[in-house]
């Protein structure tokens, strides 16, 4: 998530008095990993797992905390310098090269919690998701059940998280330099890294890193606050209070106090919280309460809340209809721009423009800059023989190992994921630079289907959630490693020591992601619609990949006619955001947004829309103010709340239940 604003130049911190005839020494990529980096990532890689697994648990939302590996790196690295220096032990400088690889380092890591399919996928495999359906839903059999365990996920997580590294890596030049993809997030983090290691951006460092240590605090202290009142089960606390109104909560609308979502309000675009608050609406406010009253016609009125027969199914596949037509959407466009491109280029009969360089216009400082930036990006390069060799292999080993695992699905099934992988990979890593949405988990819902209908009723539903697995973590991992090429691109970090620590970093991933899962999945009742952490994914994935065996005859009266609509909007909203003028397409909504909250509900739009309100005001008030602080804000929020999960883990282990519940029920009537 992040702004779709342009950038038009290069983003180097350098003061206004510093010659552009002198461009800045730029560390050997070897010293840019060091030990301590390589440390620090670990520690931070546990706590950004944490988080991760309680969004992917709770609402299924990840909001990109790239800013918060590097406000957070920056932080641990200053205060173990600062401690050895006590003791008289003179440190190696810290750089900013270094900061990106530990940053780097650390989204790899926390990226497989995510892709790793730990509350989606993965979970709707296992015994819990299987009885939650039930023995009697057609499809769903007791043989298709495959419970976690640590073994089998890290052994997994190992012989497919690599791939996607090696899909792009030879592209780097093409997204970063050529297309000029912005990547919201990569380049906010290089903004904030940059002015880490700059003499007039230290006090600034400063002030942002005792920001976000205070709301930290503040989003830790509520959370240990709101646990007094939580009580046993799902229905107390203030996670459930009706500030809306009781016939509000009935519908999902109310302000839940989640410091997480607020941070993610002040992170996102305007557009983006008030393009999933008018999702919310649409759908919780208008379109469900409106089927629910068809309930006995359009579908029978005893099913259960998880049925796909019932209102549950058109809560899926409109919203899955949504994303899918804006990925598509996306898929042509950015298809028909690089063919585009390709022919202009032979055209020219040249390759794909590089960003030319004058010395002797009006721009020629900038010019400069974005020309060292440049060199220094394309200097330390990664054959192209070594990405393609390193796909082919770990491709070969990944084809013979899957199928160990995951015996439902064979090995051409497999072979054929890595061979459209690369292409989606492509599209997803464009999409990503272009609005930050990492829509690894829809390309996983187009492979579940195919490869569940492909292998049909003899295991197709492990075998469609396995593949799913396959292209997630592909990807996700692709769009990732180019997200933080556009970091080190503007930090002048080496391409080699970026692709080194992403290699560390999701190797410690495929051991750290099933442990800090394996914490939840033993201190909590995970899957359970009553509890803290629904999964709600689980039963989404669990009940497509049943469907994608059984075809879609089973879904209730006039799902598909209103899907079909949805479809179409979607294309329609993105045709209208690309052919009216900017001033007019900032204000149509994004349908990617809207589709979100359709399934998982209104009160975390909410949360987002006050985030997005408190940042507008601040803009308002105080501009610059808002730009320095906004990111630590949202950054301690988060954080804060990610690690309250570690007491509140433990408390669980220990049975200790919260001491109070607050619940709030309508009043008597007379």
């Amino acid at each position: 998530m992040g702004s779709e604003g342009e950038i038009t130049g290069p983003l180097l911190a350098s003061g206004d008095s510093a010659p552009a005839a002198a461009p800045e020494a730029v560390p050997p990529w070897r010293e840019q990993v060091t030990a301590r980096g390589l440390a620090v990532s670990a520690v931070l890689g546990v706590l950004f797992c944490l988080i991760t697994h309680k969004l992917n648990l709770t609402v299924g939302i990840i909001p990109s905390l790239n800013v918060a590996a590097g406000l957070l790196g920056y932080f641990l690295v200053r205060t173990w310098t600062a401690a050895l220096e006590r003791f008289g032990v003179v440190s190696k400088p810290f750089t900013k090269q270094e900061n990106t690889v530990i940053q780097t380092c650390v989204v790899a890591c926390y990226g497989l919690a995510f892709s790793g399919g730990f509350g989606s996928y993965m979970l709707a495999m296992d015994q819990r998701t299987y009885e939650l359906i039930g023995p009697d839903y057609p499809g769903n059999r007791a043989v298709d059940v495959k419970n976690p365990s640590l073994g089998w996920m890290i052994g997994f997580m190992f012989v497919v998280s690599f791939l996607g590294l090696f899909s792009l890596v030879a592209l780097r030049k093409v997204m970063v330099i050529d297309y000029k993809l912005t990547y919201p997030s990569g380049t906010a983090t290089a903004m904030l890294i940059n002015s880490f290691h700059t003499t007039t951006g230290a006090e600034l460092a400063d002030k942002q890193v005792r920001c976000l240590g205070k709301y930290l605090s503040i989003s830790f202290i509520w959370n240990c606050f709101k646990w007094f009142f939580s009580g046993v089960g799902d229905s107390c606390g203030f996670d459930n209070f009706p500030s809306l109104g009781l016939a509000a909560f009935k519908n999902t609308f109310y302000f839940d106090f989640s410091p997480t979502y607020i941070g993610c309000g002040l992170i996102c675009p305007h557009i983006v919280n008030c393009s999933t608050l008018l999702g919310a609406i649409i759908s919780w406010g208008f379109l469900w309460p409106y089927i629910s009253t068809k309930a006995g016609d359009w579908y029978p009125a005893n099913l259960g809340s998880n049925d796909f027969k019932g209102l549950y199914g058109y809560k899926v596949f409109i919203s899955v209809s949504v994303i899918l037509g804006d990925g598509l959407y996306n898929l042509i466009k950015i298809i028909y721009a690089t063919i585009k491109e390709i022919l202009n280029a032979r055209a020219k009969q040249g390759r794909l423009p590089l960003v030319q360089v004058q010395d002797g216009d009006e721009g020629s400082k900038l010019s400069a800059e974005e020309k060292h930036l440049n060199e220094t990006f394309i200097r330390d390069s990664i054959p192209p023989w070594l990405a393609g060799s390193g796909y082919v292999g770990l491709a070969a080993i990944s084809t013979a190992t899957v199928p160990m695992i995951f015996p439902q699905i064979k090995w051409y099934l497999v072979l054929s994921a890595y061979v459209v992988a690369p292409l989606l990979a492509f599209c997803n890593s464009y999409g990503t630079g272009l609005t930050d949405w990492n829509l690894a988990s829809t390309y996983g819902k187009i492979g579940l289907f195919i490869f569940a209908s492909w292998v049909g009723q003899n295991g197709g539903v492990i075998a469609g959630l396995a593949a799913c697995g396959v292209m997630m973590s592909i990807v996700s991992t692709a769009a990732d490693l180019m997200q933080d090429f556009k970091t080190g691109y503007l930090t002048l970090s080496s391409p080699r020591s970026m692709f080194v620590s992403q290699l560390i970093g999701t190797a410690l991933g495929c051991v750290i992601a099933p442990l800090t899962f394996w914490l939840y999945w033993s201190a909590f009742d995970i899957g359970n619609p009553d509890g803290a952490f629904k999964a709600p994914y689980a039963v989404i994935f669990r009940e497509m990949s049943i469907l994608g065996v059984e075809g879609f005859s089973a879904l209730p009266q006039h799902c598909l006619a209103i899907c079909s609509f949805f479809f179409i909007a979607s294309l329609v909203i993105n045709l209208l955001r690309d052919i009216t003028p900017k001033n007019v397409s900032r204000f149509i909504p994004i349908p990617m947004a809207m589709a979100i909250p359709f399934y998982i509900g209104a009160y975390f739009a909410i949360d987002m829309f006050v985030g997005t309100v408190i940042l507008f005001v601040w803009e308002r008030v105080n501009r610059k103010e808002c730009d320095d602080f906004s990111g630590a804000v949202a950054s301690g929020l988060i954080c804060g709340d990610g690690i309250w999960t570690v007491p509140s883990a433990i408390l669980s282990i220990l049975r200790i239940d919260p001491p109070i519940c607050m619940y709030f029920k309508p009043s008597v009537s007379s």
